[in-house]
């Protein structure tokens, strides 16, 4: 009988040790790679220094948490803490690069291992599922969930929605709260946009579940030093409060940026 390790948590995440770098993952720009853990699970983990930086991590945590108490399939997140020596063994000079620059937390996304992506092209995902991930990609403004990159898997016959570190669109450049509210989000390039006509819905059925109690717990789980630098704001809470701020607004006006589709 084999001993799981117990679960130790860093921010309310599960914290696991990486013990070895299996392999890179390398359909994603930001080269993800899977990983072992001391806690005996592999995971797609996204590493802190990818190009992409801290703010793709912080998006998908905020995204995929947020995925989870709307009922949308995502893979259970971990943090993933990597030591110099494993990112010293890796013999790819672009790899050991970015695992070195790496060292420390970076962020895991459980292995749904033989899990298809999803396309549209052979059975269609359920309609309902599918305008669930539509609204949260209207609300979170995620620009990566196109034909061309669908960022979706079937597994066990249902819609798992992954890589969420392009959405959180303001992060990047912090427009007025109301600007970004009211923003339309466009649906014709989205793989799910046959849902549409169900988004009134959904948004009156999720809309109420996007709290700021909710959001409140969801910044807890980012580690501050993944948050960005804000003027005017102090320490760690204070710019976790901006990115309620702007959720809660962009929730709030729904009736805003519902795709014209859905109206």
């Amino acid at each position: 009988m084999v001993d799981v390790p117990a679960v130790t948590t860093y921010t309310g995440l599960p914290l696991v040790r990486a013990v070895r770098y299996v392999e890179p993952l390398r359909e994603g720009g930001s080269l993800p790679g899977l990983v072992e853990g001391d806690d005996l699970g592999t995971y797609v983990v996204k590493f802190r220094g990818a190009g992409q930086g801290p703010k793709s991590l912080v998006a998908e945590i905020v995204v995929g948490e947020l995925s989870r108490r709307l009922d949308i399939r995502v893979p259970d997140l971990v943090l993933v803490d990597l030591d110099e020596a494993i990112a010293r063994r890796e013999p790819d000079p672009e790899i050991q690069a970015l695992l070195l620059a790496s060292v420390g937390v970076n962020l895991g996304m459980d292995f749904l291992p033989r899990s298809l992506g999803y396309d549209g092209h052979g059975r269609r995902a359920d309609a309902t599922d599918a305008a669930k991930v539509l609204w949260l990609d209207a609300l979170t403004v995620n620009v990566d969930r196109s034909w061309r990159n669908p960022n979706l898997l079937t597994w066990h016959g249902q819609l798992w929605a992954i890589d969420h570190g392009a959405a959180l669109l303001f992060q990047h450049t912090w427009p007025g709260v109301e600007a970004f509210a009211a923003r339309p989000y466009p649906i014709d390039d989205h793989v799910l946009a046959f849902a549409a006509d169900r988004l009134p819905a959904v948004d009156a059925e999720l809309a109420p579940l996007v709290t700021p109690s909710a959001l409140a717990q969801i910044l807890a789980l980012v580690p501050d030093d993944w948050l960005p630098d804000l003027p005017g704001h102090p320490d760690a809470d204070a710019v976790r409060a901006v990115y309620a701020d702007y959720l809660a607004a962009r929730v709030a006006a729904s009736s805003a940026w519902l795709p014209a589709a859905a109206a």
